[in-house]
């Protein structure tokens, strides 16, 4: 790995709307989850229930349509969309622009990787067969950590799965509740928007879009963190 980086050891990558395109296709499913259970979703609540975790996403659409957060209604609304998220997914996800190639210059650069979602892993399996398992040392899924986004659980995770300090890794995000998870953890941030804008501040870098993405612009990114971290 080239000195170039300083430092920078590990890139912990979000997916649904950073890597993949998929948040086009959880809009569906909620959206029509909230028909299901009784009424349509304002976008006030669908803003609300991008990059959470599925308890916190359901616990979201009951709140907005007045119905108690059952725990047997809760599993059922939950069985509902993801059953529906795995119909989206079989026909194929998109990814974002340069996701692709960012994941190879990563890799081609020696620096260590780890998928890092809220997605519980039944259905993160299902997207790994499209990102590519080889491009990741590990992974870790929002049902596999005590608490999911915004907590630092799950980058705190990432970074120990591969050996290292969360301060040594970058974490790709686009949401402002993956940013604020990667920020807790202690991470450097480069945040690419995707679905809802994200606010700026310190400790974090933004990106207009993955492509073209070198590793100089890595190092680039990375040499901004002592401007921008607190």
């Amino acid at each position: 790995m080239s000195d170039a980086f300083d430092g920078l050891a590990g890139v912990l990558w979000d997916m649904d709307g950073t890597l993949l395109d998929s948040e086009k296709m959880w809009d569906v499913a909620v959206r029509e989850l909230s028909l299901h259970l009784g009424g349509p979703m304002t976008e006030e609540t669908r803003l609300k229930t991008i990059g959470a975790s599925s308890a916190n996403a359901l616990g979201v659409i009951f709140d907005a349509l007045g119905l108690d957060r059952d725990p047997a209604a809760l599993a059922e609304a939950k069985e509902w969309m993801f059953t529906r998220v795995e119909e989206l997914f079989g026909d194929g996800i998109p990814w974002r622009p340069g996701a692709h190639d960012a994941l190879r210059t990563v890799r081609a650069h020696g620096l260590r990787s780890a998928l890092v979602t809220n997605t519980e892993r039944r259905l993160t399996e299902r997207a790994l067969e499209t990102l590519g398992r080889h491009h990741f040392d590990h992974s870790v899924c929002g049902d596999e950590v005590p608490a999911g986004k915004p907590h630092p659980d799950p980058y705190l995770r990432g970074a120990e799965l591969l050996g290292l300090d969360p301060s040594q890794c970058l974490a790709i995000e686009d949401s402002p509740t993956g940013a604020a998870s990667a920020q807790a953890a202690g991470c450097v941030v480069l945040i690419v928007p995707c679905e809802i804008a994200v606010a700026d501040g310190p400790g974090r870098v933004f990106r207009y879009s993955l492509e073209g993405l070198t590793g100089s612009d890595l190092a680039e990114v990375w040499a901004q963190r002592s401007a921008v971290r607190l």
